[in-house]
């Protein structure tokens, strides 16, 4: 990270943190279903199924645990998100050398890991805000949204790889301690945290479970990007399984080069996660928040018009390519904006609430046009969810709510020279 700015100590833990565990997760990626497949002999039906129902009732699990989260030291709670995560996905291997693995128990360990991540991300947020002056959030939401897109590059091919040599759990026990090691790095961060906010009476109540979505709906910056980003990531991945079938089912492209469609496009992500300081400098918070939002909503349309061969391969690679960049963009500017919008006594609350619609609606969404892609094929499928993308615009805010001036500015000008 040579002529990087540094963001202390703590943060580097912090960030350290973070990496090891995405690294662990996007080595996972699609082991639940694998194993479902592979060890359980699982039909489509219930893939499907444990593809939605793990995170939507993780979801609804999630939410009571934000007031309850607000009110205590988020670091504690981050490191015990971990080792749970830890705990229920050792499960998974230890069952399985029993001869004892159900998929009951999948379902119930995607919902515990859907539920913790939830939690984790919403207390990290918060964490985050309290670690580092207003100046640098942005700068360290960059660098996050980079370490996300190295991941998912990396990860599912070298996870695939360890699957073929070793076995359908390897990527899960691998996960498990990605967990493990990013609780010893929050650990080492220290307790300097400052105490938390805690509200009037201290114990919760039924109506702060709404708070988030209170905070949210009432703020005329963030209630549009809320909706805007329920649509266009529930459309985004509503239409990545009919993808999937296009490609390997109808146009018999082999499993190595749809990984390879979606693996070298994510160095998009980091080009974009890269960029985005540098254009809040120059541009405005604002500016950028709508320009990305409105281009990141214009490529999966060509997802329809896929076709075989390398031609095929080439198209889909380059759809990709664009919609990633647009989203390492728009990914860090949205998540510090959220976080300058919101007042440090409701963040929790405020990226759970976030966070589980979020979950939720993609769910949601991808169980339906599952549905719809068998009544009407792979290809309308996708076409549909990238013509109802091209409407999202229309969601995004139409007046400027940043602040003026945007202390971006001052803050990556060391960032931008010395990269």
């Amino acid at each position: 990270m040579a002529g990087r700015r540094s963001l202390g100590r703590r943060f580097g833990w912090l960030w350290g943190a973070y990496a090891v565990s995405a690294a662990g997760t996007w080595l996972a990626f699609d082991a639940f279903a694998l194993i479902a497949v592979l060890a359980l002999d699982a039909g489509p039906a219930q893939v499907s199924l444990l593809a939605a129902v793990g995170p939507a009732v993780g979801a609804a699990v999630s939410v009571p645990l934000g007031p309850w989260v607000e009110v205590r030291r988020k670091r504690p709670v981050m490191m015990a998100t971990d080792l749970v995560r830890c705990a229920v996905l050792l499960s998974i291997p230890v069952t399985f050398a029993l001869g004892r693995l159900t998929f009951g128990q999948l379902l119930l360990v995607s919902v515990a890991v859907a539920a913790a991540d939830i939690t984790f991300n919403a207390a990290a947020g918060a964490f985050l805000k309290d670690l580092l002056p207003r100046e640098d959030l942005l700068v360290a939401n960059g660098r996050f949204e980079a370490t996300t897109w190295t991941a998912s590059m990396v990860g599912p091919p070298l996870g695939g790889a360890a699957i073929s040599l070793f076995g359908p759990v390897t990527t899960v026990v691998a996960d498990a301690a990605s967990y493990l090691l990013s609780a010893f790095g929050l650990r080492a961060i220290g307790d300097a945290e400052k105490p938390p906010v805690r509200p009037q009476p201290a114990l919760t109540r039924p109506g702060d479970l709404l708070e988030g979505w209170r905070h949210i709906l009432a703020d005329p910056a963030l209630r549009p990007l809320f909706f805007n980003s329920l649509l266009v990531n529930s459309l985004i991945m509503a239409a990545s399984p009919p993808l999937l079938i296009l490609m390997v089912d109808d146009l018999h492209f082999a499993p190595w080069q749809y990984a390879l469609a979606f693996a070298v496009p994510c160095t998009g992500g980091l080009l974009g996660s890269r960029l985005a300081p540098r254009l809040v400098a120059r541009h405005g918070r604002y500016r950028v928040l709508l320009t990305a939002g409105v281009l990141r909503a214009c490529w999966s349309i060509g997802l329809a018009f896929t076709g075989p061969g390398t031609p095929g391969l080439i198209l889909v690679m380059l759809v990709e390519f664009g919609l990633i960049t647009c989203c390492g963009v728009y990914n860090p500017v949205l998540a510090t904006h959220r976080l300058d919008r919101t007042p440090t006594g409701r963040v929790t609350r405020t990226l759970a609430a976030w966070s589980a619609t979020g979950k939720a609606a993609t769910a949601t969404v991808t169980a339906l046009w599952g549905v719809l892609a068998a009544w009407t094929g792979p290809r309308a499928a996708i076409a549909l969810a990238g013509a109802l993308l091209l409407l999202t615009p229309l969601l995004l805010p139409r007046r400027d709510h940043t602040r003026a001036p945007d202390p971006e500015r001052a803050a990556v000008a060391v960032e931008s020279d010395g990269g």
